[in-house]
């Protein structure tokens, strides 16, 4: 389902939609202070991870398309006028390898390693994206929303950890 209705929705994108290099350089700013501020929940190696990280992607982006930070199975409906319809989007412009990551990431499919690992090696197969950066905006997006006023998320600290371990 997922890897047919991708590649149709990464349209050329711009304005009026934000960059994700614009939205990643705010990560970069809140992530270190939102740690601090929820008592530092999870290992320091984890934030300098993502942040390394962030400064590798966000300038070395490829093609800017329409891409879903939160596309996901809940948010993918069965439909008449279309096969399946994407709701709740939360769009940028930004590089195909960062459409996939709340579907590697995925939540309601299990926050199982091997289920994350086999999402994340099939998706950049049959899409034909570079698997590491996949990994990479995986890690920095699943970090950047694992802490949202003061509430820790731990399973998606767990899914950076299985990341970090799958290289």
């Amino acid at each position: 389902m997922v890897a047919g209705l991708l590649p149709r929705l990464w349209r050329p994108a711009g304005h009026p939609f934000a960059p994700l290099a614009e939205e990643a350089a705010g990560w970069a700013e809140r992530m270190p202070a939102e740690w601090e501020r929820a008592g530092r929940p999870y290992e320091r190696r984890l934030l300098d991870a993502a942040l390394g990280l962030l400064t590798e992607l966000a300038p070395s982006q490829g093609e800017q398309v329409l891409v879903n930070q939160d596309l996901h199975a809940g948010n993918v409906l069965r439909a008449t006028r279309e096969r399946w319809l994407v709701i709740d989007p939360k769009p940028l412009a930004g590089e195909r390898e960062f459409g996939v990551v709340a579907i590697v990431r995925g939540g309601e499919l299990g926050h199982f390693p091997d289920a994350v690992r086999y999402r994340l090696d099939r998706l950049t197969a049959e899409l034909g994206l570079d698997r590491e950066r996949v990994r990479g905006w995986t890690i920095v997006h699943t970090l950047a929303w694992s802490v949202a006023e003061g509430q820790v998320f731990t399973n998606q600290v767990e899914v950076v950890r299985w990341l970090l371990g799958a290289e």
